[in-house]
């Protein structure tokens, strides 16, 4: 059986482009006046590395209150459009028509559509009618990865025809402005929005997928999530993140490798997921690798902040873009709710 291979990546985000200056300069008027001694957090927004992020509305519509529903409507719309942008974009970049495709994959997270947004996907990019769809939701920051892991097992049944993955996230679009949590500071210093689609099928020279590897921590659900409240989504994330990916990601990387046949040693190429600056760091300290190896991470986070989903396929293109193929092994991982973490050897 052939592996499947990376046929093109492509990226979409909003017409609203923010520096972390303006967001910096904001945050006091939002926060201030019901956090006593917020400026002493005011660091947050320095200490994530984001420089400039990409927003569905401008900064002056988080200052006002909304609904859910007035939320999860301009999702839907933005959503839509953002991942139709990307997916026409791979389409053409990698020269391959609709009638080419035989199955899509959709990873959203941060709104709520029954049918999910991939029904309508398929009539505005003349895909076959026939043609399975499955959407992911639930996955968050995991579900660049896990998409992609999920599209490789499946590319074998398509006899010659490729997938298509797309994924969209609004995160800005969940900022409760009310809530005066740590993690809805750091959220709001961390997220922006954005899309990515990729195509992946059993021929061609793209880089190719060998194997996945998923986790799931026992008891690790309060970590990174949603807790549904009347405004929307409110972001649930622990600041032990970092710390956990100290203590865990040696045991895990050793199990993946174990299952693959392969040393850590053999892994030249690192694709993370950018959930934070604190979170590369940790990964790049406890697997003893240099942090110049994760350049591609920080540069995406750097430019565009943490998307969820999309994040990891903006670090992907980042990387196939900068990165001459040699035939090297490489490590693709995100980190999501469950608290669970998604991994994919390929060779590039």
């Amino acid at each position: 059986m052939q592996n499947a291979r990376i046929a093109g990546v492509a990226t979409a985000v909003p017409r609203y482009r923010v520096d972390q200056d303006t967001i910096t300069s904001v945050a006091p008027s939002v926060f201030g006046p019901s956090f006593q001694d917020f400026r002493r957090l005011l660091p947050v927004f320095a200490n994530t590395q984001v420089r400039t992020r990409y927003f569905s509305q401008p900064i002056e519509w988080f200052l006002r209150p909304h609904t859910f529903q007035e939320a999860n409507e301009i999702y839907t719309e933005t959503a839509f459009e953002l991942a139709q942008k990307a997916a026409q974009a791979v389409m053409e970049q990698s020269r391959v028509p609709a009638e080419a495709i035989g199955m899509i994959v959709f990873a959203s997270t941060s709104g709520i559509a029954t049918p999910s947004l991939d029904s309508k996907l398929i009539q505005t990019l003349g895909l076959s009618r026939n043609i399975p769809r499955i959407p992911i939701w639930g996955l968050g920051c995991a579900a660049g990865v896990a998409g992609l892991a999920r599209a490789a097992e499946l590319s074998s049944a398509l006899d010659g025809r490729y997938l298509l993955l797309i994924t969209v996230e609004l995160c800005s679009l969940t900022f409760q402005l009310g809530d005066l949590s740590k993690a809805n500071v750091v959220a709001t210093s961390l997220f922006g929005d954005g899309a990515a689609a990729l195509l992946i099928g059993t021929e061609g020279d793209g880089p190719e997928i060998l194997a996945s590897y998923s986790h799931l921590w026992d008891d690790s659900a309060d970590i990174m999530g949603w807790e549904l409240v009347d405004t929307g989504l409110k972001v649930r994330l622990s600041r032990d993140i970092p710390s956990l990916v100290r203590t865990e990601m040696p045991k895990l990387l050793d199990a993946s490798a174990a299952a693959w046949g392969i040393s850590r040693r053999d892994i030249r190429h690192y694709v993370l997921h950018p959930g934070g600056a604190k979170v590369l760091e940790a990964f790049a300290e406890t697997t003893c690798i240099d942090p110049a190896v994760l350049e591609h991470s920080y540069w995406v986070l750097h430019e565009y902040g943490n998307m969820s989903s999309p994040t990891f396929l903006f670090a992907l293109r980042h990387f196939l873009d900068t990165t001459p193929r040699k035939g090297d092994l490489g490590l693709m991982l995100a980190f999501g709710p469950g608290f669970c973490a998604e991994q994919l050897l390929f060779r590039w």
